[in-house]
């Protein structure tokens, strides 16, 4: 697992209707929130994961009629309850989501949800919302503050206030609206994809437990950007139980995968002591023991580590992902050359799979033994090839032509790892010494320069919004 940067936006909300500025930089905070990246979130990339949440919204997708590579499923660390889209046919999921779901079918409801916000346009409409808002408390501050100057200072407070309460409405409303219609098309998507609803009527119960412990009122959602849980569930408990698919089985083996994931990610994220009271190793279950590595792991215990790993090994050798962490123990216990063997067939076993063959090239490279590097090389171009968006695996690159005197490449690699970090400033450095030693209108030192110019006008923006 990994973690670079990106985006969020607050999904489980309620709003006060006190104080005019407070409304004025809610609304510009929120359309910030979704038009930029935030650099406060971490995303996390787990080879396992991935492919998890790639083969549960498959069949949702297809049912939205949406095209399956436009459609991503990204995680990120935080431990929230909540998921979102965020421009483009990207979905966003909190860890916190993933800890909170009993079932891979209550996330299923979640992933239909989001997917109807992203075949309804929703993110490309919120301004539309926000422009009738921001409308309204524009002419309210001018025809109060016209008020307070004549000297009508009550009645010019009382226009800023009913202003400031009418844009919020037409807002709050808006953004139900979008919901309701979210809801909507999930459910359709559900049944076509022939997944009950279950899950879903679940998942909305625990938000619904969520309001009831933060005393949110549930007479109505008038002051808030969702509908209740309560209202939500109401209509599609009759939506659901009237679909064909409402009794159908959940898939055992999404199912098995689902709670693997999620004991992986609870080991991954969690104090260790707080994984190790939650798997006690009285449990010997694949889940336990698998999150149990992990906290062992980070305890830096790496003995009691490589215990759990083997007792799964000896139940699935053949599993990548358990082979994967078996690498990733030996690399990060200093043992370069033991995590070989497992990261090879890990590699071999998912078809190259780009996160695990970044890793499987680091551990080449950590062996400091130049017989490796034409593999390591051979390895990681295959990785960015595949997946160009990891830092890692170009900065491991650049390592391995450092290695082999080949400094302008090496400058590249690195120019393209600190674009994906954000560092600016360390791209325009390393994008400028790749083009001097790259031959000129090559492919490579065209990227060198697209690298470069967009470099710059980050650098300068992120310099524009400092002063």
């Amino acid at each position: 697992m990994s973690s670079p940067n990106d985006h969020k936006r607050k999904h489980i909300a309620s709003f006060s209707l006190s104080r005019i500025g407070h409304f004025i930089i809610a609304l510009i905070t929120m359309f910030a929130v979704t038009a930029q990246p935030v650099a406060a979130q971490s995303i996390l990339r787990d080879a396992e994961t991935e492919a998890l949440f790639s083969d549960m919204v498959a069949p949702l997708v297809q049912a939205s009629e949406l095209d399956a590579k436009d459609v991503e499923v990204v995680l990120i660390n935080s431990s929230e309850v909540n998921a979102f889209v965020a421009g483009g046919q990207r979905i966003y999921f909190y860890s916190g989501t993933i800890a909170e779901a009993d079932s891979a079918v209550e996330i299923q409801g979640v992933m239909a949800h989001e997917l109807g916000h992203i075949t309804g346009g929703h993110i490309i409409r919120f301004g539309e919302g926000m422009k009738t808002a921001t409308g309204i408390t524009i002419l309210s501050l001018i025809l109060g503050a016209a008020a307070i100057a004549a000297g009508a200072g009550d009645a010019g407070a009382g226009i800023l206030a009913a202003g400031q309460q009418a844009a919020m409405g037409k807002f709050l409303a808006f953004n139900r609206v979008q919901e309701r219609s979210a809801d909507a098309a999930g459910a359709r998507y559900l049944s076509g994809a022939g997944i009950t609803g279950k899950g879903s009527i679940d998942f909305f119960k625990k938000l619904q437990n969520y309001e009831f412990r933060l005393g949110i009122p549930q007479e109505d959602s008038y002051s808030r950007t969702h509908p209740l849980s309560g209202e939500r569930i109401s209509v599609l408990r009759d939506v659901y139980q009237a679909d064909s698919a409402w009794d159908n089985p959940p898939d055992p083996e999404i199912e098995k995968r689902f709670q693997r994931v999620k004991a992986k990610l609870f080991g991954y994220i969690s104090d260790p002591a707080v994984t190790l009271r939650e798997f006690p190793e009285t449990d010997q279950s694949i889940a336990a023991r698998y999150a149990r590595a992990y906290a062992w792991h980070k305890s830096a215990y790496p003995d009691r580590a490589m215990t759990e790993v083997n007792s799964l090994l000896n139940d699935e050798p053949n599993d990548p992902y358990f082979l994967e962490l078996q690498g990733q123990i030996y690399l990060e216990s200093g043992n370069p050359q033991d995590a070989i063997a497992s990261l090879r067939k890990a590699v071999q076993l998912t078809n190259n799979q780009p996160l695990i063959a970044s890793l499987f090239g680091h551990a080449l490279i950590a062996t400091e033994d130049q017989s490796h590097f034409e593999e390591a090389e051979r390895v990681l171009k295959a990785a960015v090839a595949k997946d160009n968006q990891n830092p890692f695996a170009w900065y491991q690159l650049g390592v391995v032509y450092s290695q082999q005197g080949d400094s302008a490449r090496a400058q590249l690699a690195t120019a393209e790892s600190a674009m994906l970090s954000r560092n600016y400033g360390s791209a325009i450095r390393s994008s400028q010494i790749a083009m001097s030693g790259i031959k000129e209108n090559t492919p490579e030192w065209i990227r060198a320069q697209d690298i470069l110019l967009t470099a710059k006008n980050e650098f300068e923006r992120q310099d524009k919004r400092r002063r």
